[in-house]
């Protein structure tokens, strides 16, 4: 008794050029219809490459991807302190101007002051001389606080709102580098912008010595990325235009 072939129970016909299916290899898909493929899908890009993560630094070499930019070129610290350099000489020279306005005022109410040692102490004149020296003192004093409080506005100003609104001051614009959100890629604006000033700024209290050890924590950076310690808090980085 013949149990005749297992994949061909009711005994029709094979065609010799038919090949069973099961077996052997995997069949080509017809002309013009995409073949299914195996393993995980690939993302655009290079060839079994994957896109890496925003602020990924890539092989320490100094450039980072960054969200909306793609990959940048993070800003050496050479270029960051000549910026800060050239940041310094625009500020000196604000300084210079609100001092001069200052100092000339206070001059002025000096000068307008008549000399009380002539007079007799016990005359009414000499009362009244006494008395407008003591005002133009206290009119000195609140002169040079005046330009202190000024200065000190001034500088806050056009540190916050220039890294906060345009991602730059006149030193940075002039090196090609600006300050961007590492999430983003977009300006710091007003929040970040005033907690990267506002860390340097309470570090100065200290004898200057927060201020320096702030400025110079971008060198402790192990990431590759130069962040300073208030680029961490504001979450943004200096990168190459």
């Amino acid at each position: 008794m013949s149990f005749g072939d297992p994949n061909n129970p009711y005994g029709q016909p094979q065609d010799p050029n038919q090949q069973q299916p099961g077996y052997g290899y995997p069949q080509q898909a017809p002309q013009g219809v995409p073949q299914q493929g195996y393993g995980y899908p690939q993302q655009p890009g290079a060839p079994g490459a994957y896109p890496q993560a925003p602020g990924t630094i890539q092989a320490n070499n100094g450039y980072i991807n960054v969200h909306g930019l793609g990959t940048v070129q993070v800003a050496s610290m050479g270029l960051r302190f000549a910026a800060r350099l050239i940041d310094g000489v625009a500020i000196g020279i604000l300084y210079w101007i609100l001092s001069a306005i200052g100092v000339a005022g206070a001059v002025g109410a000096a000068k307008s002051v008549e000399d009380c040692t002539a007079m007799d102490p016990a005359s009414s004149a000499y009362q009244t001389c006494l008395n407008d020296q003591a005002e133009a003192v206290g009119g000195i004093f609140a002169a040079f606080f005046g330009v202190l409080l000024l200065l000190s506005i001034a500088t806050m100003l056009y540190e916050w709102l220039m890294i906060a609104l345009v991602g730059a001051t006149l030193g940075k614009m002039a090196l090609g580098l600006r300050v961007v959100k590492e999430n983003t890629g977009g300006k710091p604006g007003l929040g970040g912008g005033f907690i990267r000033w506002i860390i340097p700024t309470l570090g100065s209290i200290v004898c200057g010595i927060g201020l320096l050890l702030v400025y110079l924590s971008p060198f402790f950076d192990s990431t590759g990325k130069t962040q300073g310690w208030h680029d961490r808090a504001a979450g943004t980085v200096v990168i190459k235009k």
